[in-house]
């Protein structure tokens, strides 16, 4: 195997906070029904130590530092943490950490927990990006989904977001609900968009296992209605000046998610929380000596609390032979792929190793080339398919 150097990619950092006011029947991510007093101070200082433990490993692997150019706040629900308790875990945090000059820090939000004082707080201790949880307008739908918001409310909660002095925000929604009509499913859309945000992420309901929806599934509109649901919507998107750069991903000009750009460039990433996931570069200039390490953390909050147990759950290393299609698997996310450099700067394998899969690919109408690897519209529609031709 050719030897080529592995670049150190930007650093972004990755919180979670696990707790929600009621699990979603949809929701499969790593959310627990929370009590009526959340050990905050307890957690705070948990994921500073979590933090510490991570920065001393890339330490001792010798990884200079380098600093966070965005950080994520997920859940769960991060909105239900007080501004001190962020206030406190910002102050550790800067003690730890560089940050860029330009740093973009988002904190998911529901409208159900949304209060004026409180995300003028967040605002004010540094977090200038919000996504908002909306998912529907209609309060039919949104009773079917389990979300505790009405439509009033959630548009209520847009407004309280401005006045905060939130001017770059992302709105949420779903598509292909239970019983959904392609015209509501556009209401939906165009409402969103009447409340101009910078950003606004629009993917079809999937059910997903371990979710009350896999045990009980409700009707969901036929394909028909959801192809016709998706071409209408991403035609209404692009009249208004949103546009796709991912596969659910719609945004101004300029007002991408850096932090979610830099997952699918394959960058690096502390995950630091109950179930937070990282993936971490430990280069060398021999790529049989370097590494690509991706981490779980424990997903239980007591047992992320409990000091007697390892923060982390797992650490995986992505071999070199499997590097291409971990790259590939982020990097084809993207409308515009990425540069042809990208691959080996991030990967530390040589771009001819894949070069002849790529251009069969091309020839198959599955890529677009010339100075880029980028999936062609066949190729954005049917992803998985395009991932397993590579194999």
């Amino acid at each position: 195997m050719s030897v080529h150097s592995l670049a150190l990619p930007p650093l972004s950092l990755y919180v979670h906070i696990p707790w929600c006011v009621r699990k979603c029947p949809y929701c499969d991510f790593n959310s627990h029904k929370a009590d009526q007093a959340l050990p905050e101070a307890a957690y705070i200082a948990a994921l500073l130590d979590d933090l510490d433990r991570d920065l001393h490993w890339l330490t001792e692997m010798g990884v200079p530092a380098r600093p966070i150019d965005s950080i994520f706040f997920g859940g769960g629900t991060p909105s239900l943490l007080s501004v001190e308790a962020y206030r406190q875990f910002f102050h550790g945090l800067k003690q730890r950490c560089e940050f860029s000059p330009d740093i973009e820090i988002t904190m998911e939000a529901n409208p159900g927990t949304f209060e004026a004082e409180k995300f003028k707080g967040y605002h004010e201790l540094g977090i200038n990006r919000l996504s908002i949880g909306i998912q529907s307008f209609n309060d039919e739908h949104l009773k079917k989904l389990g979300r505790i918001h009405s439509g009033d409310e959630a548009l209520r909660a847009i407004e309280l977001a401005k006045r905060a002095g939130f001017d770059n925000f992302n709105l949420d929604f779903m598509h292909g609900l239970p019983d959904q009509s392609q015209q509501q499913a556009l209401n939906d859309l165009q409402l969103g968009i009447d409340c101009q945000p910078t950003h606004i992420s629009w993917y079809q309901l999937t059910i997903e296992p371990n979710t009350e929806f896999f045990k009980r599934p409700p009707k969901l509109p036929e394909d028909e209605t959801l192809w016709a649901i998706q071409e209408a919507g991403q035609s209404l998107l692009a009249k208004h000046g949103y546009q796709q750069y991912e596969i659910s991903a719609y945004a101004k000009a300029n007002k991408q998610a850096k932090h979610n750009l830099n997952y699918w460039q394959f960058g690096d990433y502390l995950g630091i929380g109950a179930g937070a996931h990282g993936k971490l570069t430990i280069p060398h200039d021999d790529i049989e000596k370097s590494h690509l390490y991706r981490t779980a953390k424990t997903r239980l909050p007591k047992d992320y609390l409990n000091l007697a147990k390892s923060f982390t759950a797992k650490t995986d290393d992505i071999l070199p032979e499997d590097r291409d299609l971990e790259f590939l698997m982020n990097a084809l996310r993207l409308h515009n792929g990425v540069p042809n450099t990208l691959f080996s700067e991030r990967t530390g394998l040589p771009l001819s190793q894949i070069e002849p899969k790529l251009e069969k690919l091309k020839q198959d109408g599955w890529l677009e080339r010339g100075g880029r690897i980028a999936p062609t519209e066949k190729g954005r529609l049917f992803l998985n398919e395009l991932l397993e031709r590579f194999l």
